[in-house]
């Protein structure tokens, strides 16, 4: 097996290069930054492609399920290793890869420290190559297979919040526990989920989505800092800057461990679901997730999540035609996408 041993600057350019890929949600660079560090510190990780395994071969996914924004979330390398030991001690089949749900500040690198930490290798396919809301997003379209059962093991929180364990039920009731969950540990859960066969991530997951965040992470570090690093970005996505200018209004509601809100930069508007879902100038649409709608810092270039906008800032907007990312089945499935309509009051499909 042709291993690519991952290494710290791999880390820091797939934090950066996620975080623009998150579209507004997918966790901090503060906090990939730090993950990163403590990946290094549990061990090496390595990247294998999708081809390096048989088909018939089962792969896990690991994530982070909660609100970025909760005052109270804890999870520590050890809840996170755990999670993985688990799936493994209670799923009949050897497991053999880790892959992360999304793309994201945070998120790209989902499932180095438990591979560091468990000796798995990550599989260069994230369930999605961009941030998504929901955790049926991540799923690779199991949601659509006829009595697929979901195994999830979680864990998280610190003290009299600390909550483990593992539940088996359908996706829905799977994902629906594993939010719950995430709430009493304090707003977030590291999680191990969704056993499946390689050739089934083969047709639904981002293949080559976590090289596409190095490779993005890369054109934007290349670049001294300033404006000059969105163009560069813009330019690598073939998307493009769709307007800059001051945040003019910023509202934002944490909803059922959601961040839900709008932002106003003059005539733009942008509404967000933990990630951007619409950009609208004047009510002229200018972008509709799943296509990439990203904020910058218009002085140094750094990517914002839609959490740590505020009124006054000079930002820049970025939008990328879906056609252009790495994306998941999920991201074409109708249904999925109409349920962001009732949370931001937006058409989507």
């Amino acid at each position: 097996m042709t291993k690519k041993i991952l290494t710290k600057d791999d880390a820091k350019k797939a934090v950066y290069g996620g975080c623009i890929l998150g579209g507004g949600g997918g966790g901090w660079i503060h906090d990939g930054l730090e993950k990163s560090e403590s990946a290094f510190e549990m061990g090496t990780p390595n990247l294998i492609t999708i081809d390096e395994l048989q088909d018939d071969d089962y792969v896990v996914c690991v994530s982070l399920v909660g609100a970025p924004s909760a005052k109270e979330l804890y999870v520590d390398s050890q809840q996170l290793v755990e999670t993985v030991q688990r799936m493994q001690k209670e799923f009949p089949h050897p497991i053999k890869a880790i892959m992360t749900n999304e793309n994201g500040a945070s998120t790209t690198i989902n499932g180095w420290l438990q591979a560091a930490g468990t000796g798995l290798p990550v599989i260069d396919a994230p369930c999605n190559g961009r941030a998504h809301p929901t955790g049926s997003m991540g799923s690779l379209n199991l949601t659509e297979v006829d009595g697929y059962l979901s195994v999830q093991a979680y864990s998280g929180g610190k003290n009299d919040k600390k909550v483990e364990g593992i539940v088996s039920a359908s996706l829905d009731k799977a994902s629906n526990a594993v939010r719950f969950m995430s709430v009493e540990a304090g707003g977030m859960v590291g999680v191990c989920r969704n056993p499946v066969q390689v050739d089934y991530v083969k047709k639904n997951a981002a293949v080559g989505g976590i090289t596409q965040a190095i490779e993005l992470g890369e054109v934007f570090l290349s670049v001294p800092e300033g404006s000059e690093r969105i163009e560069a970005v813009a330019s690598y996505l073939k998307g493009r800057v769709i307007h800059s200018g001051t945040v003019s209004s910023f509202e934002l509601n944490e909803t059922g461990g959601f961040d839900v809100g709008i932002v106003n930069i003059d005539d733009l508007e942008l509404t967000f679901w933990n990630e951007y879902m619409t950009a609208e100038m004047n009510g002229e649409r200018k972008g509709t997730f799943p296509d990439l709608i990203m904020t910058f810092d218009a002085k140094t270039g750094r990517p914002l999540v839609s959490a740590e906008i505020q009124e006054g800032q000079s930002i820049a907007v970025i939008s990328v035609p879906k056609e252009n990312l790495k994306l998941s089945s999920t991201m074409f499935n109708k249904k999925l996408l109409k349920s962001i309509e009732t949370i931001i009051q937006k058409k989507i499909v």
